[in-house]
C-alpha cells in the first residue's frame, strides 16, 4: 500500500521517470537502442530534421524528443502529438512504430565503460575484462533493460519484418550520414530537401556536439553533476575496440553472443568462433 502511495505522489509531483509506465499513442515513434549505440546522435540528427527553423541542442532536445528515463509520465503525456520518444527499453507490444539502433557491442562495452565511470558508477581502476564479463552477464545497473544480445534480440527478431520497424545499425551511419539519415527521412514521412539533411548533418558532428556538450554540460540532465573530464559524446569510431578491448574480454563477448552479432553483419575476430567452440566442447565429452 505504501509502494503505491509512494507511486501516486510521485506522478501527481512530476517526480516519476516514465521508463515502461508511460500511456502510449498509436501516433508514437520510438527511437529503441541498448544505451551508447549512438541513440543520442540519431535523435539528434532527426530533432534538426524535424525542426530546421530551431537550433537543435541539449538545452531543448528533451522538449523536442524526450528520453523515458529523464522526463515524469506526466510531462510526457504532454509532449505535443505525435510524438517521436527515446526509450532503452527492451521489447514493449505496445511500441506502434520503431527505430531501432544497433551497433557493435564491442564498441558498446567499452563506451558504457568510460560513460559509468564518468557517472562515477565505477572506479577508473576496474579491469576491463571485469567489466566485459559483468556486461554481458548482465550485472550492470542497466540490468533493467537486459542485456545487450536480450535487448537486441527482443526486438530484431519481434518487428524484423514489420514495415512499422527500422532497423538501423551505427556503423551504417558512420559510413554514409547521408544514406542513412535518407532512409529514416523516408520511413518517417520527412520529405525534406538535400540542404535540410546536409544541415542536419553538419550540426551532428561528433566534434559539434562534444563543444555544445562542454558549454551546455550543466544544463542537460545526462551530463548535469557528472565528471567533466569524460565526454558524454564519444569518438563516434566504428572498431574502436581492436584497441581497447584486451583479447580475453573480446572473446567474451563473441562467445557469448556471436551468432546474434554475426546476423547483424559483425565479423567475429575470434580463431574459432563459438559454434566450433560448442562442436569441441561436444567432442570432448
Amino acid at each position: 500500500m505504501i509502494y503505491g502511495i509512494t507511486t501516486v505522489l510521485k506522478y501527481l509531483f512530476g517526480t516519476d521517470h516514465a521508463e515502461r509506465n508511460f500511456a502510449v499513442f498509436p501516433d508514437d515513434t520510438m527511437i529503441v537502442s541498448y544505451p551508447r549505440s549512438g541513440n543520442t546522435w540519431t535523435r539528434f540528427l532527426i530533432a534538426n530534421l524535424l525542426h530546421p527553423e530551431q537550433e537543435i541542442s541539449f538545452v531543448n532536445i528533451e522538449r523536442l524528443i524526450p528520453d523515458t528515463s529523464s522526463i515524469s509520465s506526466r510531462a510526457l503525456k504532454r509532449i505535443p502529438r505525435p510524438r517521436l520518444i527515446k526509450s532503452h527499453e527492451y521489447f514493449d507490444h505496445r511500441y506502434p512504430r520503431v527505430i531501432y539502433i544497433v551497433r557493435d557491442p564491442r564498441d558498446v562495452a567499452f563506451s558504457f565503460y568510460n560513460f559509468q565511470r564518468k557517472s562515477r558508477q565505477i572506479d577508473d581502476n576496474c579491469p576491463l575484462e571485469r567489466y566485459v564479463d559483468d556486461f554481458v552477464s548482465g550485472r550492470l545497473n542497466s540490468a533493467s533493460w537486459g542485456t545487450w544480445a536480450e535487448n537486441v534480440a527482443s526486438w530484431v527478431s519481434t518487428r524484423s519484418q514489420s514495415p512499422k520497424f527500422f532497423l538501423l545499425r551505427f556503423e551504417d551511419m558512420i559510413e554514409n550520414p547521408a544514406r542513412e539519415l535518407r532512409r529514416v527521412a523516408s520511413f518517417l514521412a520527412l520529405s525534406q530537401t538535400d540542404a535540410v539533411l546536409e544541415r542536419a548533418i553538419r550540426n551532428c558532428s561528433a566534434q559539434r556536439m562534444r563543444e555544445m556538450e562542454k558549454q551546455q554540460n550543466d544544463q542537460w540532465r545526462a551530463t548535469r553533476d557528472k565528471r567533466k573530464d569524460i565526454p558524454f559524446v564519444g569518438a563516434a569510431k566504428v572498431g574502436g575496440w581492436r584497441s581497447s578491448l584486451p583479447e580475453a574480454a573480446v572473446l567474451r563477448i563473441e562467445s557469448a553472443w556471436g551468432t546474434l552479432m554475426k546476423s547483424l553483419g559483425y565479423t567475429l575476430s575470434s580463431v574459432r568462433s563459438p559454434e566450433a567452440e560448442l562442436i569441441s566442447l561436444s567432442r570432448a565429452k
